[in-house]
């Protein structure tokens, strides 16, 4: 991780109209990107890395702190680093999506990210955020209690972070540059690891499975990290009931469950007692996949292993985790998720909303020149949001914002989709084909926003986990089948709504998130399944600068990796 070093400061935060003071640190962190030898699966190969690890290093902090961390590449290709929700208040230079708010950092060079960390407390995670380089490229972000303060649940005896990520046995830069060169869907995934380990149901693996120690009666915090690529994962232990005690670095009302169901990009913080007849027992996960496309359905495993005497097992006890598409399972997990909402954690939703967008999100084609595409069709694999397919600039649309660069980016990404439809019925008689632009939605700063997502079954209609850079936003509705403005908002939850950076936007469903734009800046949103957002389920919201300098972006840094 690098020699990290510390440094306090006295500060004051204005919140909720109290002067507050408040003590601070400063972290340093080296991340050197390098090429590494791996096998898993019976293979052998070279993939990018931080510090030689996969995953790479958990980075810690407590609330309110400031992280600078130096991103040395040496590495054979350009590369960003997203830290994944946190807001960065008025700091979109250093969120990190390539051509979003930076260009690359090339190869042999170095950038030196400054992660300013305000509300959040829990769990987050950093990636890569360049083409598919996160699927080797991620780690957990560790942010504890400010000092002198507390969890809102009794102490756990020790805390674990449990990443859940993809495994490729092939160069995921290449499979996804091939599919992007043949129109095609990319290759899947060979399997899945926890904290990098496969586990005992895939072959060459059972020697290095991820074991975890416990002691009989202590009760532990998981700290769950879904890094995958392309699938939502129901999680469980054998014979352990889980609490699940926050979701995105904010705090829930408990949830007692045998099992989890995690979308990429979101992560859990996890209680569970050993308190089960020592023995071993496997921790396990598996995805949850809603389309008729092609996946792995296969699942990794690692192992509680108490500590102690007693005659281990031929084979570890399983969790009978939910059917790959038991979407009730899936459903019925998220339904029960709801903010801690009480004194010292209140919730605040938007109640007078001034700014209203309603979003078809789609599964599309693209026309290929003389049906030239590698496909069933001759024309390419595609996505959008209000049928724009997202196109990325070759100049960060950030650089050209802040310096009014012209013919980067349009500032006219529609509030509704070109035309209302049966969204989640027959769309026979809608065309599929979509176009690309590079356009963002302008939003004045300190409007209060509502975001209606419609999913559509359009293409291989499927599930899709939404991320909001720059944000976190309460997720007041879900709902299946299409939106009705009349009488769906008469079921939001406006008292007690998650908290959230990314939610699973269900398969020909509807979701609305509500929040206040108060974070001047350039921030991207999209579909965490890596997929989609490759095929254009992307877009950019623009937060406009308030009438202060404290309301404002805060000043271009002196260097930016250069535009290439």
């Amino acid at each position: 991780m690098g020699k990290k070093q510390m440094a306090f400061i006295l500060g004051f935060l204005f919140l909720d109209g109290l002067l507050l003071c408040i003590a601070t640190e400063v972290h340093y962190y080296d991340f050197v990107l390098k090429d590494a030898n791996f096998t898993k699966m019976c293979s052998t190969k070279s993939m990018l890395t931080v510090n030689g690890s996969f995953p790479g290093p958990t980075i810690q902090a407590r609330k309110g702190d400031t992280m600078f961390v130096n991103v040395i590449n040496q590495g054979t290709y350009g590369v960003t680093i997203h830290w994944h929700g946190v807001k960065q208040p008025r700091n979109p230079w250093y969120d990190g999506p390539e051509n979003i708010t930076q260009c690359p950092i090339a190869a042999g060079s170095n950038f030196t990210y400054k992660v300013i960390l305000s509300t959040e407390e829990g769990t987050l995670w950093w990636h890569a955020h360049s083409d598919w380089t996160r699927a080797t490229v991620h780690g957990a972000i560790v942010i504890l209690p400010a000092r002198g303060k507390y969890y809102p649940f009794p102490k756990p005896y020790k805390e674990q972070t449990i990443i859940l990520a993809s495994w490729f046995k092939g160069d995921v830069m290449a499979i996804i540059s091939n599919s992007i060169a043949s129109g095609a869907n990319p290759s899947i995934e060979d399997g899945y690891t926890i904290n990098g380990e496969p586990g005992d149901f895939y072959g060459c693996s059972n020697e290095t499975t991820y074991r975890l120690s416990v002691e009989y009666d202590k009760t532990y915090l998981l700290r769950i990290v879904n890094a995958g690529m392309n699938e939502d994962q129901f999680f469980g232990i054998a014979n352990h009931s889980l609490t699940v005690v926050a979701q995105d670095a904010a705090y829930i009302k408990p949830i007692n469950t045998s099992y989890i169901m995690i979308t990429p990009g979101q992560t859990m913080d996890v209680l569970f007692t050993a308190n089960q007849n020592p023995s071993n027992y496997y921790m396990a996960f598996s995805p949850f996949h809603d389309s008729v496309v092609t996946f792995a359905n296969s699942t990794a495993t690692a192992i509680v292993q108490y500590e102690g005497n007693y005659s281990i097992p031929s084979s570890p006890f399983f969790p009978p985790l939910p059917a790959y598409n038991d979407m009730d399972a899936a459903q019925n997990f998220t339904k029960r998720i709801k903010s801690l909402a009480n004194k010292k954690y209140p919730v605040n939703v938007p109640k007078n909303i001034t700014t209203r967008i309603f979003i078809a999100v789609s599964l599309n084609s693209l026309l290929c020149p003389n049906s030239s595409c590698d496909t069933e069709s001759g024309d390419r694999t595609a996505a959008s949001l209000n049928n724009v397919s997202f196109d990325t600039p070759q100049i960060d649309i950030l650089e050209a914002y802040y310096g009014s660069l012209n013919n980067v980016f349009d500032r006219d990404f529609p509030s509704q989709p070109p035309f209302f439809f049966n969204f989640t019925g027959n769309v026979s008689n809608v065309s599929e084909y979509t176009a690309q632009g590079t356009k963002t939605r302008m939003i004045k700063y300190g409007e209060a926003v509502e975001i209606v997502y419609q999913g559509t079954n359009l293409g291989s209609a499927s599930s899709h986990p939404m991320h909001i850079h720059g944000f976190s936003f309460y997720l007041v509705g879900t709902g299946t089948g299409n939106f009705d403005n009349v009488t769906h908002p008469l079921t939001y939850n406006l008292v007690d709504p998650p908290k959230v950076n990314t939610f699973n936007l269900i398969k020909n469903g509807w979701a609305t998130i509500r929040f206040v734009a108060n974070n001047p800046g350039v921030w991207f949103m999209h579909c965490h399944f890596d997929r989609h957002a490759t095929w254009g389920m992307d877009t950019v919201l623009i937060v406009k600068n308030g009438s202060t300098a404290k309301t404002s972006m805060l000043p271009r840094p002196v260097y930016m990796p250069p535009c290439s």
